[in-house]
């Protein structure tokens, strides 16, 4: 059991990345489609390219969306609206009739021609209110037929069938001339005006639910595709007809059920793609980017990004793919190329593409066009810091997408008169969104400890608190580390490192001579030493310990790790080798390991060149009447030393870099010193 521990302690990081891996693979697949993928791919106006097709099961041939709007244009222009009949407002009148007849009438009550004239009365009420009476602004156009609501009944009627307020007085004359109460026209005038109310209004809800109900019995088939029917012929254009049986086959073919057996295959085959284009970026990774596959928070931040973005694709695209060029893919790698490099950024960026191919539709167009934003993205993306250069970036983000969307529209429909403008608009809304690469880098920076070329310009600036301390402080170790920034900065763009991270690593790799800045000789201003009244062991401890004490320094300032980096290994593992052989001269016990820094040695380009830059600026204050052959010497001599000591074995720096950086530092400080190089007569 000891055993078995013993092994996953001393592989654990291995086992996280490969429990990372699983994970993100899963949850990747988890989010694909889980039916068949079609096997072909097929775009309007373009040749068949395939064998010719059969059909391979009986399926139905959808509708074009074309046809389906026209049979919903039709159903909302031919749906007859509804209106409801109130009795209870017919009965109200009724009530008023009876009551105020005698009021419009001066008659006796009990005579003949009274009761002749109220029954005459009461049928012309009846007829007014046979089909019901409009309310006042209601549009009645003849010949247009309605369904009128009585109680339970519902029946068919012309609209123009209604009575309404505004021709109450035509209607009562239309019924009036043919009988022999015409002479009473004035009295009924007076009475139905004064108790005839509107009982017809339109049921809006009803008449809405009518359309659904219709709308949503449109059949989306309109045939059926026998078993082994021509489909397609190779070389035949696909459009039309043709066009309409290959959308509706594919569409079948990846919404069948499928059975348990086959489900499992679809999976099984998903994970093993998505596993592969995983581990192409593990060994990418570990190839050549060696010192972040060996820190696995920096392996997690990428591997959250890809799968974030992945994961954002594919909910869009089941939401509406419509909206899938919406999607910012491009921070990505903006962001990856912020906190690592190019090359890392478009790598993961290719990886990305290549899994959402199996999600979006027209997956080459996808791919092509990302590729391409992607290779722009990476190559214009220059100093993100700067707020001019995110908003050119985006720009060409934007052109590159509008003209790789109109040469697909041109190869595919002839002509650009088919653009679509919703997707110019997506296009313009993606370069919006890109825009929040910058406060998403900055959550990042907090989140994960990452350190940005917007963090680093922050702390390269003089007026930062650490650095005046250190000028107030330490002003001799200050300008010192001022020189060695200029010159690791200028060897770092020779060699195409970070020459800010180094510039700001220069800054502070000294911090620590703040807490005993006169044991330091950039910091004593008379000739005596303090060293001089000590033991070298004691004055060993104290130049050593500067590290250690800039470490600690440094962690409560919370400066990023990166950074702490160039303060660990500015020194290596090197002697301070004027103490060491000043204790054997005085003939003190030497114990080597008091006489040595800690470590670790530098582990990269950039920790390398401040390492040298470092020893060069100090040690040329040491120079006496120097010429131009003595400063190339001096820096070889330096430097070589450094060689021999293997100080560089663990960092992937090569000698022909090491030999520019050189030659760097031995120009600079030519030019310090105002040299000139002597030429032969």
């Amino acid at each position: 059991m000891k055993k078995f521990w013993r092994i996953i302690l001393t592989n654990q990081n291995l086992i996280y990345k490969v429990i990372l891996l699983v994970a993100c693979s899963f949850l990747v697949v988890y989010l694909f489609p889980k039916g068949a993928k079609f096997k072909y791919e097929f775009q309007k106006g373009k040749p068949w390219q395939y064998a010719s097709l059969y059909a391979p099961f009986d399926f139905s041939v959808l509708k074009s969306s074309t046809e389906l709007d026209a049979e919903k244009q039709a159903i909302l222009e031919s749906q007859f609206p509804y209106y409801r009949a109130d009795s209870e407002v017919y009965e109200g009148v009724k009530n008023a009739y009876a009551s105020q007849f005698s009021n419009f009438f001066s008659l006796p009550a009990s005579s003949k021609e009274y009761q002749e004239l109220y029954d005459f009365g009461f049928l012309l009420l009846e007829q007014t209110y046979l089909n019901g009476v409009l309310p006042p602004g209601f549009d009645q156009k003849g010949g247009e037929r309605v369904f009128l609501i009585k109680g339970n009944v519902e029946s068919t009627i012309d609209k123009d069938q209604f009575v309404k307020i505004e021709t109450l007085q035509e209607s009562i004359d239309y019924l009036l001339n043919k009988t022999a109460f015409a002479n009473y026209r004035t009295p009924f005038y007076k009475l139905f005006f004064e108790i005839v109310l509107p009982n017809i209004s339109l049921d809006e809800k009803f008449t809405s639910n009518a359309i659904n109900q219709s709308l949503s019995d449109i059949s989306p088939y309109r045939g059926l595709i026998k078993e082994n029917s021509i489909i397609i012929k190779q070389g035949e254009v696909v459009e039309g007809e043709k066009l309409q049986m290959l959308i509706s086959l594919r569409d079948e073919f990846e919404s069948q059920l499928w059975n348990e057996l086959n489900y499992y295959w679809i999976i099984f085959g998903y994970t093993i793609l998505v596993v592969l284009t995983f581990m192409s970026l593990i060994l990418f990774i570990n190839n050549y980017r060696p010192s972040i596959f060996e820190d696995n928070r920096e392996i997690t931040f990428i591997f959250l990004n890809m799968v974030g973005m992945i994961a954002l694709t594919t909910i869009v695209v089941n939401f509406d793919v419509r909206l899938l060029y919406a999607v910012p893919i491009c921070i990505l790698p903006l962001i990856l190329k912020t906190f690592f490099d190019p090359r890392l950024g478009l790598f993961t960026h290719v990886i990305t593409i290549l899994n959402l191919g199996f999600v979006v539709p027209n997956s080459f167009e996808f791919v092509f066009l990302q590729l391409m934003v992607g290779i722009v993205t990476i190559l214009s993306s220059t100093q993100l810091q700067n707020r001019a250069n995110l908003f050119i970036t985006v720009g060409r983000i934007v052109l590159v997408y509008l003209v790789g969307y109109i040469a697909f529209t041109i190869t595919h429909e002839g002509g650009i008169d088919k653009i679509d403008f919703l997707v110019i608009g997506l296009f313009l809304l993606n370069g919006l969104l890109t825009l929040f690469a910058q406060p998403l880098i900055y959550l990042y920076e907090r989140l994960f400890k990452l350190v940005s070329d917007v963090s680093l310009l922050e702390l390269s600036d003089t007026n930062a608190q650490l650095l005046k301390q250190l000028s107030d402080r330490a002003p001799g170790t200050f300008h010192h580390s001022l020189q060695v920034a200029n010159l690791a900065e200028t060897a770092a763009n020779e060699i195409g490192a970070n020459a800010l991270l180094v510039r700001v690593g220069a800054l502070y790799h000294d911090i620590g001579k703040m807490n005993s800045p006169t044991y330091f000789s950039e910091n004593q201003t008379g000739s005596v030493s303090p060293h001089e009244e000590m033991p070298p062991v004691q004055s060993a401890k104290i130049i050593i310990n500067h590290v250690a004490e800039g470490i600690e320094m440094a962690k409560k300032f919370k400066l990023p790790d990166r950074i702490i980096d160039f303060i660990r290994t500015h020194h290596g593992n090197s002697w301070v080798y004027f103490f060491y052989k000043k204790a054997q001269e005085l003939g003190e016990h030497a114990d080597e390991k008091d006489f040595r820094y800690p470590g670790p040695r530098p582990f990269s380009k950039e920790t390398a060149i401040l390492m040298m830059s470092d020893a060069v600026e100090a040690a040329s204050k040491s120079l006496r009447e120097p010429t131009v052959d003595k400063i190339q010497q001096f820096v070889d001599t330096i430097i070589n030393k450094q060689i021999d000591e293997k100080q560089f074995n663990d960092c992937n720096i090569t000698l022909s870099e090491i030999e520019t950086v050189k030659k760097v530092l031995s120009k600079k400080l030519i030019n310090i010193y105002h040299l000139r190089v002597e030429y032969p007569e």
